[in-house]
Parts: structure tokens; C-alpha cells; sequence
């Protein structure tokens, strides 16, 4: 077997399969999404090239701006919620009564589609008839707000089912690193007279720091991604408050028939998102790293 695995040409033979895979579903549409950004077409007939047209017509748009900002605003967002979802790990790992019960249910927003998801918020929100608005009103709020028909609101409010969805997810990465934190370290912790306060800051959250590291980049990325739920519940409406990058590019690319123009908002997103990972990794990078046994 070692002699097998020093050949390099063996070696060359096993990973090119999965390479050419890699190359079929991620590099190769990447390299046609830049190139169909310089062309001029419809998606039916042929392109024609107009160079970096549609990349100079993307920096003066700003409807593509405002989508811009409501991405990053949903990233800041989804970065603060984590401290939320860490918080509920935090409960959870503490061996409360009932904690695997709480985890199962916190899972259940995993189980469902976003469209689905979606649909449900629809009628939570819903001005007349929704559950939230008949409960303002029942604690004598006489006109409660039309939480996705105002511009003002509508992205805060779209942000709940999002937060709601995900919660699951990053509760349970959270629970899986503080669960792997070696049971002695807390308790000389707690014989040295530490509080939980204190065991929570400065033992448990330097450990699981690696883990917070790839959920922030995680909820960043898929922030600036998102576009299910918000084309079901808004359709990226009123008037553009909740547009995002990719509805954005969904709208010029297939309801405007401009796929060049939509390419090269994708292309956009794409390198936004390499430039947000990169600027985490860098701001979150340290020397030292925390390793116990």
C-alpha cells in the first residue's frame, strides 16, 4: 500500500476524478459567469460582446447599491445573532433539565423548506388577520404596523424568520464544541472558585474560538447569498426596500430577460463574498492557538 501511494501517477489517477468534479460544478460556471458579464444578451439569442459594459453600468446603479446595503445589513445582523445562538448553547451545554428535549425543538426550523417557512411568516405578519398584529391589538395597540409593507420595517421583519430558521443549526454547532471541552478543565475551574459567569468567558469561549471563527464566516457568506425567503415573503418589495443582491440579479437576469447584466451581479456577489471571507479570516486570525487534551 505505501508503495502504491508513493507513486505520484497513482495519486494523480485518484484525484482527478473528483477534481474534474470540482472543476464541472464550481470553477468552470464561475469562469462563464465573469464571461457572460461582458456580453450583451437576452438568453435565447446570440451574445455579443460589449466588454466591461455592464460592469461600469453596475457601479452607477443605485438600485444595485440599495440591494448591496440590505445584504450587508442582513451579514451585521446575522453576525449579532450569533451571540444570541451561543448564549442558547451555552444554557443548553450546562445540563438543564430538559436540554435534549430544547434541542430537538430548536431543530425543527431545519426540517422545513424555506418556502414553507415563508408561507408561515406570511400569515404571522399578516396586517388583519395575523397572529401578531391581533395580539398588539388585544394589548390595545389601535394601528400596528404593516410590518411587510413598510419600508422602514420590512427588512427587520424579514430578518425574524431568518433568525428563527438557522437558530438550529448554530445552536447545535455551539452545543458540539462546548460538549467537547474536557469535563476537568470546569471543574478545576469551579475548585478555583470560578463563577459560571466566568467559566462562560474565560475558559469556555476561548476554547470553542475556532468554532465561532467558521460561523461567522458561515453567517456572513450566507447572508449575502440569501434569496429564497426573501423572494416568497417580499418578492424584494415595496419598491425595492427589501431587494437583496441575489434577488436583484434574479430580476435582471430572468424577469428582465438581461442575463449579461445579471452575470455580472453574480460575478459581483461572488467576489464580495471572497473579500468578506478574507477580511474575517484576517480580523479574526491570532497566533496562538488554544489546544487542551
Amino acid at each position: 500500500m505505501d508503495k502504491v501511494m508513493s507513486n505520484k501517477k497513482i495519486i494523480a489517477l485518484y484525484v482527478l476524478p473528483s477534481l474534474l468534479l470540482i472543476m464541472a460544478i464550481i470553477y468552470i460556471p464561475i469562469v462563464l459567469t465573469g464571461y457572460y458579464g461582458l456580453m450583451k444578451w437576452d438568453g435565447v439569442s446570440s451574445m455579443s460582446f460589449i466588454g466591461m459594459e455592464n460592469y461600469a453600468n453596475l457601479m452607477k446603479d443605485s438600485a444595485f447599491w440599495n440591494s448591496v446595503y440590505h445584504s450587508l445589513l442582513f451579514a451585521v445582523l446575522s453576525t449579532v445573532s450569533l451571540a444570541v445562538y451561543m448564549i442558547v448553547a451555552l444554557i443548553l451545554a450546562g445540563n438543564i433539565k430538559g436540554a435534549g428535549l430544547l434541542r430537538k425543538i430548536y431543530l425543527i426550523p431545519m426540517l422545513l423548506s424555506s418556502v414553507a417557512i415563508a408561507q408561515l411568516w406570511l400569515k404571522i405578519y399578516h396586517p388583519t388577520n395575523g397572529i401578531l398584529n391581533t395580539f398588539l391589538v388585544s394589548l390595545g395597540v389601535e394601528d400596528p404596523p404593516a410590518w411587510l409593507s413598510d419600508p422602514k420595517l420590512v427588512l427587520y421583519a424579514l430578518f425574524i424568520p431568518i433568525l428563527w430558521q438557522y437558530a438550529g443549526f448554530y445552536i447545535l454547532i455551539y452545543y458540539a464544541a462546548l460538549k467537547n471541552i474536557p469535563a476537568s478543565l470546569i471543574e478545576a475551574a469551579r475548585i478555583d472558585g470560578a463563577n459560571p459567569w466566568q467559566i462562560a468567558l474565560r475558559i469556555k469561549l476561548p476554547l470553542v474560538s475556532e468554532v465561532v471563527k467558521v460561523t461567522i464566516v458561515l453567517a456572513v457568506v450566507g447572508s449575502l447569498k440569501y434569496f429564497d425567503l426573501i423572494y416568497v415573503m417580499t418578492d424584494g418589495g415595496p419598491n425595492g426596500a427589501s431587494e437583496v443582491m441575489a434577488s436583484y440579479m434574479y430580476q435582471k437576469a430572468f424577469r428582465g430577460f438581461d442575463f449579461g447584466y445579471g452575470s455580472a451581479i453574480g460575478f459581483f456577489l461572488l467576489i464580495i463574498c471572497m473579500v468578506a471571507t478574507w477580511a474575517i479570516r484576517k480580523a479574526t486570525a491570532s497566533k496562538d492557538t488554544i489546544q487542551y487534551s
